[in-house]
């Protein structure tokens, strides 16, 4: 009877679904690694354009979703440096999504991760919106990459959003042009434990990095500890 009972209640917690908090821990992890792998790329975001930018936002594993035809709905999270000139340490993570229906387009059926680089005050006061539209809201377009970009950087330094995909190994500039991006206020409640906005996490810096957060920013103070764009 006692082998009933526990192997039942192992097959009903199994089941169930993995906590809210536990579920935002988790995002935070695999945004760590999806940025840790991609800034290992050789030749994929050129160092200057990471030490130039104000804030990164990354999200890992965007999937179409059944509803529309190339519908899409990412989760992911924004970490800025400090300050109001942006030219301090990494801050905490703010949550944020990600949708549109051309994305969808994008992944062509596979599971993609997402990198932008806000490369500029503007951008990042867009982003810190209840919603932004990319591309009319914020002037975002598809990244450039490998060495041959350098030559080319301040062309894309105008530009307040430049975004980048992952797939299939297969890393590359893409266009995100007409997708939203808003931040998940439910996520940031869960990260912080009260109803925060993204403003206050990022620019008010009314929290401490959360300990699920704490590689994503270590990450990013070891590959650009200082903002070279001033």
């Amino acid at each position: 009877m006692r082998l009933i009972l526990a192997t039942g209640l192992s097959i009903l917690f199994a089941s169930m679904p993995v906590a809210a908090g536990d579920e935002e821990q988790e995002r935070l992890a695999n945004g760590a690694a999806v940025l840790e792998e991609i800034l290992k790329i050789p030749d994929a975001i050129p160092q200057e354009l990471i030490d130039k930018a104000e804030c990164v936002v990354v999200f890992p594993s965007v999937k179409k979703f059944a509803l529309g035809i190339g519908g899409s709905y990412g989760r992911g999270a924004m970490v800025c440096r400090a300050g109001n000139n942006f030219t301090g340490a990494w801050g905490p993570p703010a949550m944020y999504r990600l949708e549109g229906a051309n994305i969808g387009f994008q992944l062509g059926g596979q599971a993609t991760d997402f990198l932008l680089l806000v490369m500029n005050p503007k951008g990042a006061e867009s982003l810190l919106r209840s919603k932004v539209k990319l591309g009319a809201d914020a002037a975002a377009v598809a990244g450039p990459k490998g060495r041959a970009a350098a030559a080319a950087t301040d062309a894309y330094m105008r530009a307040e959003i430049l975004s980048y995909s992952r797939s299939r190994g297969l890393f590359a500039g893409v266009s995100l042009e007409g997708s939203t991006l808003r931040q998940d206020d439910n996520a940031n409640e869960e990260v912080y434990g009260r109803k925060i906005t993204a403003r206050e996490i990022v620019m008010d810096r009314k929290v401490a990095v959360p300990a699920g957060g704490g590689r994503l920013v270590g990450i990013l103070q070891k590959a650009s500890p200082q903002n070279l764009s001033r």
